[in-house]
C-alpha cells in the first residue's frame, strides 16, 4: 500500500479503486478497525466513475503505530493532510462511528474543499454518554474477548463469518490506539463547530442500540445546516457489513444527488 507522511512524522497507509479521473470519495473507518471495514460497501458500489480513497487511521492496520496521538483532532489533521497530499478537490466524506465523528471536525475545518458528507452510525461531535462498565470493557479492548463481546453487543445481523472478519481487523489495531482514541471519541467535545459545516451532509441510522435516531437526530442532524437522516431498520452498529448492499442504494442515492456516480457522469456527458 502507498503511504503518506504527516506533519508529526507517522506513516499513513491506503488504497485507491475506482476510476483514476473520477469524483473523488474518501472513506473514514472508525475505532477498533481499518479500512477494509469497507469492503463489503466498495463491492457493491459502482465506483466506474468515483476515486475511492481508503486509508488505514495511524494505529490500524498498515499505518504506523506510535504510543500515543490518537485524539479526534490528531485525526482530522491526518485526513485534512491525505486530502491535501491526495489533490482531492471537492471530496465526499464516507465515514462510520468514530470516523464520523472525525469526518465532522473535517468539514468543519475545511468546509470549502468538501462536496458532501455521509456519516454512518456516527459518534456525535459531543461524545457518548458511557456507563462506567462499559467504558472499562472498550478501554480494555485490544484482544479477541473483548472484541467479541462489543460486536455481539453492538450488531444484530453479523453472521460468524463476518465476525470473524471483523475480529481479524480489530487485531490491527494497537493497544494504545483502542484506549486513547476510545476516550477522545467518548469525550467528543466540539460540539461548537458543527455550524462550521456547509456541505449536504446524510445520516445514515440503523437500530444500532448505542445509537438510538432520536440521539442522532439530536445530536448530529439538528447542529449541521444542510443535514437528513436516512434510516435503515433491522441491523445494528456496522451496516456496511451486515447490510452493505441496502447501504450501498442509500450511499448511492446520496451520491445521484451530488452529481456523483456513473449514472450522473453519463447524463452530463
Amino acid at each position: 500500500m502507498p503511504t503518506y507522511t504527516t506533519d508529526d512524522q507517522v506513516k499513513i497507509a491506503y488504497r485507491v479503486e475506482g476510476s483514476e479521473g473520477g469524483r473523488n470519495v474518501l472513506f473514514v473507518h472508525g475505532w477498533m478497525m481499518n479500512g477494509h471495514v469497507y469492503d463489503d460497501l466498495l463491492a457493491r458500489l459502482d465506483t466506474s466513475a468515483l476515486r475511492c480513497v481508503i486509508p488505514d487511521q495511524r494505529g490500524a492496520g498498515e499505518s504506523d503505530k506510535p504510543e500515543s496521538g490518537y485524539s479526534i483532532a490528531r485525526y482530522a489533521a491526518d485526513i485534512i493532510g491525505l486530502i491535501a497530499e491526495l489533490s482531492l478537490d471537492r471530496v465526499v466524506l464516507v465515514a462510520h462511528s468514530m470516523g464520523g465523528q472525525i469526518a465532522q471536525m473535517v468539514a468543519a475545518k475545511i468546509p470549502d474543499q468538501i462536496a458532501g458528507v455521509v456519516l454512518i452510525n456516527t459518534v456525535p461531535a459531543s461524545g457518548i454518554p458511557l456507563p462506567e462498565d462499559a467504558q472499562g470493557l472498550f478501554r480494555g479492548a485490544a484482544s479477541r474477548e473483548p472484541q467479541a463481546t462489543i460486536l455481539g453487543m453492538a450488531c444484530k445481523e453479523l453472521d460468524e463469518a463476518s465476525t470473524e472478519r471483523l475480529l481479524g481487523l480489530g487485531a490491527t489495531v494497537s493497544a494504545p490506539c483502542i484506549a486513547e482514541s476510545f476516550d477522545a471519541w467518548m469525550n467528543g467535545g466540539f460540539a461548537d463547530q458543527l455550524g462550521s459545516i456547509t456541505a449536504p451532509t446524510l445520516v445514515i441510522a440503523t437500530d444500532d442500540p448505542f445509537l438510538p435516531h432520536d440521539f442522532l437526530r439530536a445530536a448530529v442532524v439538528g447542529p449541521i445546516a444542510n443535514a437528513r437522516m436516512a434510516i435503515i431498520a433491522g441491523p445494528g452498529h456496522y451496516p456496511q457489513v451486515e447490510r452493505p448492499a441496502e447501504t450501498a442504494a442509500v450511499v448511492e442515492g446520496f451520491f445521484a444527488g451530488l452529481g456523483l456516480g456513473a449514472a450522473a457522469a453519463q447524463s452530463a456527458s
